[in-house]
């Protein structure tokens, strides 16, 4: 196992050491419920409270705006159709985009079903929106903005401040699915305007099953799950305290490494995307630079068949994707490349590999390799069967 190459790191993080350490005392001594009142409630009381407060702290928010959730789906879910909901009286219109994460995407056909309106925004062939075709898009009936702030595929950032900025002028909510991107970019929700944002632990080294929501105070939004009066009353079932203990370690170790470690991966994503780009019949799919994700690489390979090519890659030691893990198995070409131009067949043959601690240049340096050696004997033998 020691010999294998993990670059799947957008489908999860393997936790952090100090992270699941953090969450012990919860699963053991400290299991009292934090919404009792005797003594061992305390410390599982008193560890939401500073989990909250870091969370806050990250990404520039005020402790009561934020809520603990299972994850990135619940709080997309949460955020759109909340905000939606609670705010219809305004308008049934809401701008999303083409290339947003199924978690959003599934969000707002479900909403359509309750008579909302949703406007899909095209994007370029790196996967950027137009910000002057937002501004065009918006009308007086439009009541929400949802755009991620990291494409989890092809690791495009969007402006996402300028959106803020604009949706703040035209008195529209703006939600951004930041999942991909807290703890490998700075945010802050006030210098971005943004009204609403989800967070997933399990992406920077936390634990699964965990995220959050930021929801600006005074901001109206129905609850997605009603019982008990967890979470303010907003978000009921009782409070998932390891795993929010976790993930606020997990978030304090990321910030902690910070711009040097972002720098050290962004070589390293670098390094394999210029061996890839060597290879014959390789095409880069998104931005490369400042508007990708540090870690992000995803190339399309003419004439391969992507899944084919995962099975080769893992056989060989290397672990990597063809897009969205959420995804995976489905036979449909990613609607994210298709998005940004690429046909059916250059679609099935991308592959994404995203970079993270653990990883090393030898890594990238036998990747490379193995893929290479890979993607000629696939073509070869697809060569030999069409003579």
């Amino acid at each position: 196992m020691t010999n294998l190459i993990y670059m799947d790191h957008a489908a999860t993080t393997k936790i952090d050491s100090r992270a699941f350490e953090a969450m012990v005392p919860f699963l053991t001594e400290d299991y009292g419920n934090p919404s009792s009142i005797y003594s061992i409630s305390r410390n599982p009381k008193a560890a939401v409270r500073k989990a909250r407060d870091i969370v806050a702290r990250a990404i520039n928010a005020r402790s009561f705006e934020v809520y603990f959730t299972s994850g990135g789906t619940e709080a997309n879910n949460w955020a759109i159709k909340g905000i939606a909901r609670a705010n219809q009286s305004k308008g049934k219109h809401i701008i999303s985009q083409k290339t947003e994460h199924h978690a959003v995407l599934s969000a707002l056909e479900s909403l359509k079903k309750e008579g909302f309106e949703i406007t899909l925004l095209n994007v370029d062939n790196e996967g950027l929106i137009s910000t002057m075709d937002l501004m065009q898009k918006i009308r007086p009936d439009t009541v929400l903005v949802t755009i991620m702030t990291a494409n989890n595929e092809i690791g495009t950032l969007q402006p996402v401040g300028e959106i803020g900025r604009i949706c703040r002028e035209k008195g529209v909510y703006f939600h951004t699915d930041a999942v991909q991107a807290v703890g490998a970019i700075n945010l802050d929700v006030e210098d971005m305007c943004i009204d609403a944002l989800s967070i997933s632990a399990h992406k920077f080294y936390g634990p699964k099953g965990t995220g959050a929501l930021f929801v600006r105070g005074g901001i109206l939004i129905d609850n997605l799950l009603d019982g008990g009066s967890q979470e303010k009353g907003r978000r009921a079932g009782t409070e998932n305290v390891a795993g929010i203990a976790g993930m606020a370690k997990a978030l304090e170790i990321a910030l902690e490494l910070g711009d040097e470690e972002n720098l050290r991966i962004s070589r390293l994503r670098d390094k394999l995307s210029d061996g890839l780009l060597q290879l014959p019949f390789t095409k880069l799919n998104g931005p490369s630079g400042a508007m990708r994700l540090p870690n992000n690489v995803n190339v399309s390979f003419d004439g391969i068949e992507g899944e084919e090519l995962l099975v080769s890659l893992d056989i060989a030691g290397l672990m990597a994707s063809s897009g969205s893990a959420c995804t995976s198995g489905a036979l449909d070409p990613s609607h994210v490349l298709m998005a940004i131009g690429n046909d059916k067949e250059l679609s099935r043959g991308s592959l994404r590999l995203t970079l993270g601690r653990e990883n090393t240049d030898e890594d990238v340096e036998k990747a490379i390799r193995i893929i290479d050696e890979t993607i000629s004997r696939q073509r070869a033998l697809r060569n030999g069967r069409n003579r």
